[in-house]
């Protein structure tokens, strides 16, 4: 039969059945939903209406996901999915869809972090870095900088303020983020990292899930 998207086999506004005059229609035409899993990359093309494309992503494992508050975005991993408000059956199968709440990898953006500001992320302060790396008799050589270098991170720093929930995710190396793209449609499975009201709101979802 097909999947079809035409209203002529519902029913009237006032309850009464319609005549069916005609067939179905091409340009009615639905596909099955893509459930875009995770895993190996794999993606395959569909010609659509018009002669365009869709790609219909079937396995995704990265993506590229912007940090907002520090305007920069990284192609990362994704790590696991989380949340789904749709669905808990689609967080058990691991399926990407548009606003999945998923877990990335956060190593590239604590390299971008470290060369822009200086501090390492993963680290809680500098001291007690430091005091662990004395412990274990394995302290990293420093790269060399410039006195100018020096002082412009320290610059740069000063001025930064970081959401402490976002730097809390960085010690774990996993971040939250939502999925802004629509893998089964576009093949791409990118997003952005959540911050603020928006994190805390996901953040007390998960907890209420683990409390079930």
């Amino acid at each position: 039969m097909g999947i079809s998207r035409d209203s002529r086999h519902k029913h009237r506004s006032t309850g009464g059945r319609r005549n069916i005059h005609q067939k179905k229609r091409k340009f009615e035409m639905g596909r099955p939903s893509a459930l875009c899993k995770l895993g190996a990359k794999r993606v395959r093309p569909v010609r659509c209406r018009g002669g365009n494309m869709k790609y219909r992503g079937l396995r995704v494992d990265s993506g590229n996901f912007a940090w907002g508050s520090e305007n920069c975005a990284k192609k990362v991993r994704i790590l696991d999915v989380v949340y789904n408000s749709t669905s808990n059956e689609l967080v058990r199968t691991k399926t990407l869809t548009k606003n999945t709440i998923v877990q990335i990898d956060a190593q590239p953006f604590v390299q971008w972090y470290l060369k822009k500001y200086g501090s390492d992320l993963r680290k809680k302060g500098k001291k007690g870095a430091a005091k662990d790396a004395a412990k274990d008799g394995k302290e990293e050589p420093e790269e060399k900088k410039s006195r100018h270098v020096i002082f412009k991170l320290k610059a740069r720093e000063a001025k930064q303020k970081l959401d402490p929930a976002v730097e809390e995710q960085f010690q774990s190396g996993r971040l939250l983020a939502s999925i802004a793209s629509r893998p089964g449609q576009s093949g791409r499975c990118d997003g952005y990292i959540l911050e603020g009201e928006e994190l805390t709101f996901y953040k007390r979802k998960l907890e209420k899930k683990k409390g079930k």
